[in-house]
């Protein structure tokens, strides 16, 4: 059985994560705790080790945080083992295959769950964050991350726009308490983050 971290858990939701690949994607798994029903976001390295963790957590579906190569190398895999995948029509091309497209501020149900998406374009133009309702839980993909926003590689206007995503989709709607767990690394919170906003501004990464 894969080993995982349990990073949340009450009577409703158990949220898990297991570290994959070289540069050590975090992939979680949202599990109903009633139904038994799970998704994985991020279906990124390591196939066999993430089939198993989807045996173990009743896995019915994958969602991709954007397109970048090291989020989606178990894509192939969990689509040939019947598990759909869903992206955003902006980063579907990226992807070696898919199944259906996310679009911006929807409910996807997860057994009794509801996981709000949150379109947050800079990183890529579609990544995409996922807030797990009635819980402090929004996973960022590489938007946010402890320290600052996604990597834009040197783009002025990429830049620009994740941290207006930031600011505008994540800083604004959401409670300081809030607890970002992102694509790689530890979780932090919105209220850690937010101060430094204008401290990455002037930075310009």
């Amino acid at each position: 059985m894969a080993e995982t971290t349990t990073v949340y858990a009450d009577a409703r939701v158990a949220v898990h994560s297991v570290v994959v690949g070289p540069v050590d994607n975090n992939v979680y798994i949202v599990r109903c705790q009633r139904t038994g029903e799970g998704l994985l976001i991020d279906a990124a390295n390591e196939h066999e080790l993430l089939l198993d963790l989807c045996r173990q957590f009743g896995v019915t579906s994958v969602v991709e945080t954007h397109g970048h190569w090291d989020h989606i190398g178990a894509v192939a895999a969990v689509r040939e083992a019947g598990i759909p995948v869903s992206v955003t029509a902006s980063d579907a091309s990226m992807l070696p295959s898919y199944d259906l497209l996310l679009d911006d501020d929807v409910d996807l149900a997860v057994g009794d769950l509801r996981i709000r998406t949150i379109w947050t374009p800079g990183h890529t133009p579609g990544s995409i964050c996922f807030a797990l309702t009635d819980t402090p839980l929004l996973f960022t993909g590489d938007t946010l991350f402890p320290g600052g926003p996604g990597n834009t590689f040197g783009n002025a206007e990429d830049f620009t726009t994740i941290l207006r995503s930031i600011d505008e989709r994540l800083f604004t709607p959401f409670s300081a308490a809030t607890v970002v767990l992102p694509g790689h690394g530890a979780a932090t919170t919105l209220g850690a983050e937010r101060p430094h906003l204008d401290e990455w501004a002037a930075r310009g990464w």
